[in-house]
């Protein structure tokens, strides 16, 4: 059922799953905040939506942009109801063929931009004691993969912030979402060109979801809030045999991953 009154603020809403996750949302009667760092995508993104969508132009991971978007939003739209962290980057790459400022540079999304934007409307939905917050994240945020160190570590750094917001969300109507997708076919490896011959090998034997499904999944994630969840299927099965056998995927992971020191 849809309800006019609710506010979804969703980054990287310039395109893939937070894209296809702002028109879902709009059209199940949302108002959508569209935060992204290209105004032009964010247009594009706005005019399919029509008048539900609100366009900021903004760089998560840039924790005073944020704050200084999050006054104008809620000045001007009030306090989101749900908050979709999807902004995400980041190259697959050795730690040796990754120059520091580089590592900085991909803990910014999805790591900073999660935080930042979590943390801008946190205090509003403890005092208002409701909000869903979900964090869109790799299967690299479970178990690693082969050359993807400084991709990997940004993962595993929003893993841990959520775990942690559970801890202290518990006695509170807020909640926080880790929502793991497989590969997706997105715009993503139009833009970071070699990480698709770098994903393993045993990725082949995972369906590829596209940003459609992915916005599906992430509605009723909304509608009923899960700790976590991965998807499709066949990744939860390798999670689970992570989980049981963790040694047996990790050298599945191994034979099947990039093996160049390029």
């Amino acid at each position: 059922m849809s309800d006019t009154s609710k506010l979804a603020l969703i980054t990287g809403a310039s395109s893939g799953i937070g894209a296809a996750t702002a028109r879902l949302l709009a059209a199940e009667g949302y108002r959508v905040v569209l935060i992204g760092r290209r105004r032009e995508a964010l247009d594009a993104v706005a005019a399919d939506i029509g008048m539900a969508a609100v366009v900021e132009p903004c760089d998560a991971s840039d924790g005073h942009a944020v704050l200084a978007m999050a006054e104008r939003v809620r000045n001007e739209h009030g306090v989101p109801d749900v908050i979709v962290n999807s902004a995400g980057a980041g190259k697959w790459k050795r730690i040796e063929h990754t120059p520091p400022d580089e590592g900085v540079s991909m803990m910014g999304a999805p790591y900073f931009a999660a935080f930042n934007a979590t943390h801008a409307f946190m205090k509003d939905m403890l005092d208002r004691n409701s909000g869903v917050i979900i964090h869109i994240s790799s299967p690299v945020s479970l178990f690693t993969f082969p050359s993807s160190v400084g991709y990997a570590a940004s993962r595993w750094a929003m893993r841990g912030m959520h775990q942690a917001l559970c801890d202290d969300l518990y006695w509170t109507g807020v909640r926080s979402c880790h929502l793991v997708f497989g590969k997706v076919s997105s715009e993503y490896f139009d833009h970071n060109p070699g990480a698709e011959d770098r994903i393993p090998a045993l990725a082949k034997t995972v369906r590829t979801l596209t940003p459609n499904d992915c916005a599906k999944i992430i509605a009723r994630m909304i509608r009923r809030p899960r700790r976590e969840a991965v998807y499709p299927f066949m990744m939860r099965i390798y999670y689970w045999m992570y989980l049981v056998f963790p040694w047996l995927p990790r050298q599945l992971l191994r034979l099947t991953g990039h093996k160049g020191r390029d």
